[in-house]
């Protein structure tokens, strides 16, 4: 695969990604969007400023005036697009990957993304020709320090109602440079942290959250302090991973459904949109609190455009991102910490752990995503429907299967979606038991094959 992919730019350096390519990128960009002004933001990673300089000149170089943001995480990123006077702008970052990785997370004008189909493709093609001449009159660079404005409106979010303990893993990532910031201006958080130092080397464990042994640490953190949770971020710090006081793993899913109903009593009515891997414990909550439940694709460009088009205020993964409209329909980690703080330390919540609040919304047994390695993967899924023809089907992404009726012994379903970037399927399976479940998933798994 090269690195121009379904939602990021994203490749190894300098063999995939080099200054010169990112150069071409920034040139590109600022034609594309006919871009009088854009922002630039980058990571911890040891190669990031040298490609951000190299972004900025190719900018420069088609005209396009560059604010320099220096180091921000991802969200600090958007948050510059949504609210400065912009025509979009880049974070150079290759989130989770290991530290010889690098890329870019693009955005329009107010944070929109752009993804393969909205601008990544073309910008492939143009990057292909050669680099054009610098146009008469270069734009202008400029460095614009807002730590302090982005950590204050992050501490917006937090909605406290006592004083709470928390344990904190930012994997040597972006969040370690935002939290202390944040930190400051909420001081009922007791925080107890781990790997604060942005280190593009990653000298701990990968800054990946959704790997279990990534969070071993954390878990340990949370019960030694006796923290009431954990959370743990990923390398940009828009995605965040919650671990409950007991030193259990709370799926994302599970964390947006019990976020839903929050924003549904501040939004009535509003839709909240949530991926097909979700829990059908999500699409229950959302109803039970009078809102509209929208199932859509994987994938952020997706969340947010369908956020949009639906008047959602609050939107979730299983990956860990969460979308709040009052943030630009974006994704931050902080947001979703200072949003399940908030829930748990509200009156309503009657003192109750993470655990508790768990329970309610821990009435389904899934698997999780499982990756299989398969080079035919349009060919399997036709296979699949086929296998499970007597499921009620549909093809939003991938392929959901479902059989017998929600709240009966016999139900369940799955999704087996191909991978946007790498040739893998991944499978999930939920079920009315742990039984059913395990008995379906090795049913599955002798139709793919070996899990990666």
């Amino acid at each position: 695969m090269g690195i121009f992919k379904a939602y990021d730019i994203r490749g190894v350096v300098p063999t995939e990604l080099d200054a010169a390519l990112a150069k071409k990128i920034g040139n590109a960009f600022a034609r594309l969007l006919k871009a009088k002004t854009l922002v630039v933001g980058q990571d911890m990673r040891t190669h990031s400023p040298a490609l951000a300089d190299a972004v900025s000149q190719g900018m420069r170089d088609a005209g396009a005036n560059v604010i320099r943001l220096g180091l921000a995480e991802t969200p600090m990123a958007y948050y510059a697009i949504g609210s400065l006077p912009c025509d979009g702008g880049l974070c150079v970052t290759a989130s989770h990957n290991p530290g010889q990785y690098n890329g870019m997370k693009l955005c329009r004008e107010g944070a929109k993304p752009v993804s393969k189909d909205t601008g990544i493709a073309e910008l492939e093609r143009m990057c292909a020709a050669p680099y054009p001449a610098p146009v008469a009159k270069p734009g202008k660079e400029e460095k614009r320090e807002l730590l302090a404005e982005y950590a204050a409106h992050v501490a917006k979010f937090a909605k406290l109602g006592r004083e709470v303990s928390v344990a904190i893993d930012a994997a040597n990532g972006m969040g370690g440079y935002t939290l202390p910031a944040v930190l400051e201006r909420v001081p009922k958080i007791r925080a107890h942290t781990l790997y604060l130092e942005p280190d593009g080397t990653f000298p701990n464990h990968e800054a990946n959250p959704l790997i279990e042994a990534n969070l071993v640490d954390l878990k340990q953190l949370v019960k030694a302090k006796k923290a009431e949770l954990g959370v743990a971020f990923d390398g940009d710090a828009d995605r965040c991973c919650f671990v409950d006081e007991q030193g259990d793993t709370a799926g994302a899913d599970l964390i947006t459904a019990l976020l839903a109903p929050v924003f549904l009593k501040r939004f009535p009515k509003t839709a909240v949109v949530y991926d097909l891997r979700s829990s059908w414990a999500v699409k229950e909550e959302i109803l039970e609190a009078g809102g509209v439940p929208v199932r859509d694709r994987v994938g952020h460009s997706f969340m947010k455009a369908t956020m949009r088009q639906r008047g959602a205020m609050f939107g979730g993964e299983l990956s860990g991102h969460f979308y709040f409209a009052e943030n630009f329909t974006a994704d931050s980690g902080m947001i979703a910490m200072m949003s399940v703080l908030s829930l748990l330390t509200a009156p309503e919540s009657r003192g109750k752990s993470l655990s508790q609040l768990l329970q309610k919304v821990r009435r389904y047994h899934s698997t999780g995503e499982i990756n299989f390695h398969v080079e035919d993967k349009p060919a399997m899924i036709a296979a699949l429907k086929q296998r499970y023809a007597s499921g009620r089907q549909d093809e939003l992404d991938g392929i959901t299967v479902e059989f017998g009726e929600l709240g009966k012994e016999a139900w369940w379903w799955f999704n087996v979606r191909p991978s946007n970037t790498e040739p893998l399927l991944r499978m999930i399976v939920e079920a009315s038991s742990a039984r059913l479940r395990d008995q379906k998933k090795a049913e599955l798994i002798a139709l793919l094959g070996t899990p990666e």
